[in-house]
């Protein structure tokens, strides 16, 4: 056939010398076609060929006239998308050219998030009985989606024996391409009834008055050809003929050129002698550039061969019921599907025609699944198998298996299972769980149950679902026996930064409140000793709030005020830490670092049949140091005795067991930190398994509901023991950083106060400071001393002690007598000196002396005399 097509256009081109060709009905004709035409430089014109793989972007004098294959790609991705389908199987025949829409149709797939689990290749000239072993394959598969892209010949026959082997029932979803579409008129009514529930996508060709009027004249001129035939229809490969001979007679009218002639090949004398002689069209280039340039509405809708290819931008969505096909909806490449058939009325699926297909079946020949459990010895309560030894049955229970049997109680269909315990010695615990989880892999179990952690080196071979437990491993040790507290320890609840910033304010605060109120208040007089003592007394008696001393100043109430609310927040913070303190020492773990337990060598414990031994070498534990324990009986025996007695100091393990560990001993155990995540349990199914979706949306509903709190209260109740979280205890000191606030506002009020004072006692002797006739430190003295005497004129003073300025042995404030001069400054000094107790008067003090002199006998006086 194809030597006959290669001589019949080599006589075309070589002897006709045609200007194009329209025709090569199948790929394999067009291959040879092509090849020829791209040497004479000839238009190709095909309305048939639709593989991809024979691109006009290769073979630039190739024009498709149709719709190429992967145009359809996108409408069956969608259309799977739109019902949430997660596996599809390719059928589609065994040839390297009607398989071009395979590839891009995985790709397509890939990026919706869909497997193809299986592809299903049947030769072009297969025999019933090869079909019917290809469906015996399909119909083992858990799958059930399957498209199929093959001839419509072969197509029917694949139907008709997927109905006698009871694959188009319920659960079954058959999608045909436009392959078997475009030409379902053409098919036998007994196939088409067969393929009741089929759905599947064609190329769009809309109504117009130009096609009908069309379809009228082809079928009567058919009819009078072809008298025996009847009801004859016209399909859209006809119509893609059509157009393509009006796009070629538009073209030739529109080229400009008249030499349709040809000449000798530049390379002739590199071919052969019938390619030689062949020759190049003079008009073959401007021929296919105004091809390429058509716009024009013929019988298939709009004509436009743009880079060479029919543009597609509508496809029709069917579904054959009633002995005919339905359209139920559309497909356009800017708005994609509409949303018409999302009503479940508006598709009949095989076998019952009202329920959607989930696509797939847990167990595809109907059997029980076979779900893996492992054998335990410890921890019994997430999964424990015992055996009736009267009616010899198994009985599996625990927490993981009730949180299962609730999850597939969610799922809104029905499967069947049943528990199988899984060891590598017959009735012994299970020695590994990872050669639990490879059975799944070696298609031993469906799936495994149990305590299984999801581990990235298991995840490989199975697909987990979402865990239904909490995850990290966690280092347990015990509670140091530290019941005799540090003498020292009331120091600690404050830094030593702070310590000393409190003591120094407290001889500050003392200072502001002696240089406040020693002036007017009797409590603050008296010799110096007596003075600082009295001082500080009142300062540091604020910190237990027992300064039984009255003040009179109002600067000092201030001061005093803002300084114990200051000692207030300190000393409730000094108290809660302390405690804090206290109680920490007392809940101490022995070990608080695991870095410390490497360094020192310490024995650790994990528990049998774990991944965790395989975590402690990576954290570089030597395994001489490493051991395991079977019961919770032998690990608190371990950890009793510690290393240096052959036992451990600490052990890892997940937190659900040590949770039920420390529920048992919540005493003597606490978790310390840090915790290596790991991501909980769950459920493992083989790879691709459709059922890992739905079991993981019935993880996260049981999770939600009360269901998981019912189950964890019936399985891992912890003996009302309180919850003890994997974080390492402590209490930091309080620092500066906590308090520099407080102290600023403190130093603030008392420096604000100082000022105040000082700047009235200054205003009130202004005559002293500002008399320019004495030095300056003469000034400075005076205003010390006369700062350091009672400041009669005070309500206070005048309250305690009501004598009158002559008769009291402190002298009055001299601004009465200041008259700016040495002498005013000597009568001030004559008369406020007390009468010695003899009675007679000590001239001395009358003898004339300069202004110096009496200036310093009355500074030594008073120094002498005090205040």
């Amino acid at each position: 056939m194809v030597c006959l097509l290669l001589n019949v256009v080599m006589d075309l081109i070589k002897n006709e010398r045609v200007a194009a060709i329209i025709g090569p009905e199948t790929s394999e004709e067009a291959q040879f076609a092509v090849d020829l035409g791209k040497r004479a430089q000839v238009p190709i014109i095909s309305y048939s060929v639709t593989n991809p793989f024979i691109s006009p972007s290769q073979n630039p004098y190739f024009v498709r006239a149709t719709q190429d294959d992967s145009s359809q790609v996108h409408p069956l991705t969608d259309f799977i998308q739109a019902f949430g389908w997660r596996q599809v199987v390719p059928v589609y025949v065994d040839d390297e050219l009607s398989g071009g829409i395979v590839p891009f149709l995985a790709d397509a797939l890939q990026q919706i998030r869909t497997n193809i689990p299986y592809r299903s290749v049947i030769p072009s000239s297969a025999s019933r009985y090869q079909i019917m072993m290809e469906l015996y394959k399909l119909k083992s598969l858990s799958c059930r989606v399957f498209i199929v892209h093959m001839p419509p010949l072969l197509g029917s026959q694949l139907f008709l024996k997927a109905r006698e082997l009871g694959m188009m029932s319920q659960d079954y979803v058959w999608i045909i391409t436009n392959s078997m579409g475009n030409v379902l008129r053409n098919l036998s009514p007994r196939v088409i009834q067969v393929m009741q529930g089929v759905v599947g996508v064609e190329s769009y060709v809309p109504k117009t008055m130009e096609l009908h009027n069309f379809s009228v004249r082809w079928k009567l001129r058919f009819q009078q050809e072809n008298p025996t035939l009847f009801d004859a229809t016209l399909n859209v490969y006809g119509l893609y003929a059509y157009d393509a001979t009006v796009a070629l007679a538009r073209a030739i009218e529109q080229v400009e050129t008249t030499d349709f002639t040809f000449q000798r090949a530049d390379n002739a004398a590199n071919l052969s002698t019938d390619f030689a002689t062949v020759g190049v069209s003079r008009a073959g280039p401007k021929l296919l550039k105004t091809l390429s340039s058509l716009r024009f509405k013929g019988l298939s809708g709009n004509v436009s061969f743009s880079d060479g290819d029919l543009q597609a931008s509508v496809f029709r969505v069917i579904n054959i019921w009633g002995g005919r096909k339905h359209q139920v909806g559309n497909w356009t490449s800017s708005r994609g599907l509409n949303k018409q058939f999302n009503n479940p009325e508006s598709i009949r699926w095989p076998g019952d025609p009202k329920t959607i297909p989930r696509g797939w079946v847990s167990s595809p020949n109907g059997k029980t699944l076979k779900i893996g459990v492992p054998i335990k010895s410890i921890f019994q309560q997430f999964n424990n198998v015992t055996r009736d030894a009267t009616t010899n049955k198994t009985e599996v229970t625990g927490f993981c298996i009730d949180v299962f049997d609730a999850v597939m109680k969610k799922l809104p269909y029905s499967v069947h299972y049943e528990y199988i315990p899984y060891s590598e010695t017959r009735g012994k615990p299970t020695k590994s769980y990872d050669k639990l989880v490879s059975q799944v892999n070696k298609k031993t179990f469906d799936a495994v149950v149990g305590d299984i952690t999801i581990r990235a080196t298991r995840a490989k071979s199975v697909d987990f679902t979402l865990p239904f437990t909490e995850s990290g491993v966690v280092m347990i040790a015990p509670f140091k026996d530290n019941k005799k507290i540090r003498a020292w320890l009331f120091v600690k609840p404050l830094t030593w930064d702070l310590w000393v910033t409190t003591f120094c304010f407290f001889i500050f605060i003392g200072f502001v409140v002696w240089v406040l109120e020693h002036r007017i208040n009797e409590d603050f007089r008296g010799p110096p000793g007596h003075q600082v003592g009295t001082s500080l007394y009142y300062s540091f008696s604020t910190m237990v709030f027992s300064h039984s001393f009255s003040v009179f100043s109002n600067l000092t109430r201030f001061v005093v005020i803002v300084w114990v609310f200051v000692l207030l927040l300190l000393t409730q913070s000094y108290t809660a830490n302390l405690t804090a303190l206290l109680t920490v020492q007392q809940l101490q773990p022995t070990i608080t670092d695991v870095n410390e337990l490497i360094k020192n060598g310490h024995n650790v414990a994990y528990q049998a049949a774990s991944f965790v031994r395989d975590l402690l070498l990576q954290l570089n534990f030597s395994e001489t140091r490493l051991k395991s324990y079977n019961s919770t009986k032998q690990l608190h025996e371990l950890l009793s005795k510690g290393t240096a007695d052959g036992g451990v100091s600490a052990a890892f393990d997940e937190i659900p067991y040590l949770k039920l560990f420390m529920g048992a001993h919540c005493s003597k155990y606490t978790m310390v930190p840090p915790i290596y995540e790991t991501d909980g349990f769950g459920f493992a199914f083989p790879k691709g398994s459709p059922l890992v979706s739905d079991v993981s949306l019935g993880v996260l509903t049981v999770k939600e509901g009360k269901e998981m709190t019912e189950l964890k209260n019936k399985w891992l109740h912890t003996n009302n023991c309180p919850d003890s979280k994997p974080t390492l205890t402590s209490s930091s000191s309080l620092g500066l950083d906590s308090f520099w606030g407080l102290f600023t506002i403190a130093g603030a009020a008392a420096l604000f106060a100082l000022v105040i004072s000082l700047a009235g006692f200054l205003m009130e002797h202004k005559s002293i400071w500002s008399n320019s006739n004495v030095s300056i430190w003469t000034r400075i003295m005076t205003l010390f001393r006369m700062y350091d005497q009672k400041n009669l004129s005070s309500y206070t003073i005048k309250k305690s002690q009501p004598a009158t300025a002559a008769n009291t042995e402190y002298l009055q404030s001299p601004s009465s007598y200041w008259d700016n001069s040495g002498e005013g400054f000597e009568k001030y000094i004559e008369l406020q000196t007390p009468t010695p107790p003899s009675g007679k008067i000590d001239h001395t003090c009358s003898e004339p002396a300069n202004q110096e002199g009496v200036v310093s006998e009355h500074t030594s006086s008073e120094m002498e005399s005090g205040s």
